[in-house]
């Protein structure tokens, strides 16, 4: 099979949807709320960046990238006087497993078992240099449960994905808050919910996209030639960086877990709580091919 970095692109589109019930299904807010956590965004704050501890905000604004910091601080460290990093931790992943139940993805199903033991197969074995939000995943103790195990490991996985595709950005000189019009401006996100779920009125996307102008990426909202040629190289560098995850397996095993992932994740969407546009960008066109190829 030739790894081609698009393979680390289709990968993501299926581990992806899994680990993003920890943000969209009913289960985890109602695990959140049941801490003590004030809205969405305490829970989301507390929820993704407990394994760091208890951390400042400018720690989580850096590892995170794209949000206003300001949004940040409203949430931490004050989820912490309400309940612990292992607290939000266990709500996690008690409820991304309860979410996953009521989709119907059986954890004592063959293929459900292989495609948690092949993730983690690639998560224990991917690389952990200069990615720091996925590091302080894998050093959190490993579910044996098989749903549990599977959540776990996509998280991981995307995690040291975002970690690599910040360093790409870094590389490139562009911020976490131009990144968000970069990607709405290349047709990946809608420009309205990015605004609004990244916190940006008019005047903080004119002065983000201005600085992206000036640059002669972008005109108007639509990317120049430049703008269309550096997305392109963001993008196809965060997937070469990303299949450094799949060395551990073999092409066989990328096969059998191509085989036996897509089937849940088109389960995990077809359930319907992942909104069709998220911050996120996917691609669902490709979920009717279990194939690695």
């Amino acid at each position: 099979m030739d790894r081609e970095p698009k393979l680390a692109r289709r990968f993501f589109d299926r581990i992806e949807p899994v680990h993003a019930v920890t943000y969209f299904a009913p289960e985890a807010r109602a695990a959140l709320d049941g801490l003590g956590f004030k809205g969405f965004w305490m829970g989301y704050f507390a929820a993704r960046s407990a394994p760091f501890g208890v951390v400042p905000p400018q720690v989580v604004t850096a590892a995170f990238y794209n949000f206003a910091p300001h949004r940040v601080a409203k949430a931490l460290p004050a989820a912490w006087d309400i309940a612990t990093p292992a607290d939000a931790l266990r709500a996690r992943t008690e409820a991304a497993v309860a979410a996953l139940r009521r989709y119907g993805v059986d954890g004592d199903d063959e293929s459900v078992r292989a495609a948690a033991d092949l993730t983690a197969k690639a998560a224990r074995s991917a690389p952990l240099d200069g990615r720091p939000l996925f590091a302080a995943n894998a050093a959190l103790d490993w579910p044996d449960e098989p749903l549990a195990k599977l959540w776990h490991a996509t998280t991981l996985l995307r995690e040291q994905r975002g970690d690599g595709h910040v360093g790409v950005l870094v590389s490139c000189g562009i911020s976490g808050r131009e990144a968000n019009v970069l990607h709405a401006a290349a047709g990946r996100v809608p420009k309205e919910m990015i605004m609004r779920s990244r916190d940006y009125d008019d005047e903080q996307w004119r002065l983000y996209s201005d600085r992206l102008a000036q640059r002669g990426l972008l005109d108007g909202d639509q990317l120049t030639v430049a703008g269309r040629e550096l997305k392109a190289h963001i993008e196809d560098s965060t997937d070469r960086l990303a299949l450094s995850a799949l060395e551990a397996l073999t092409d066989d095993e990328v096969q059998t877990l191509f085989r036996a992932l897509t089937p849940i994740t088109r389960v995990v969407v077809a359930a319907g709580d992942l909104p069709a546009a998220t911050p996120m960008g996917l691609n669902r066109d490709d979920l009717d091919n279990d194939s690695a190829h």
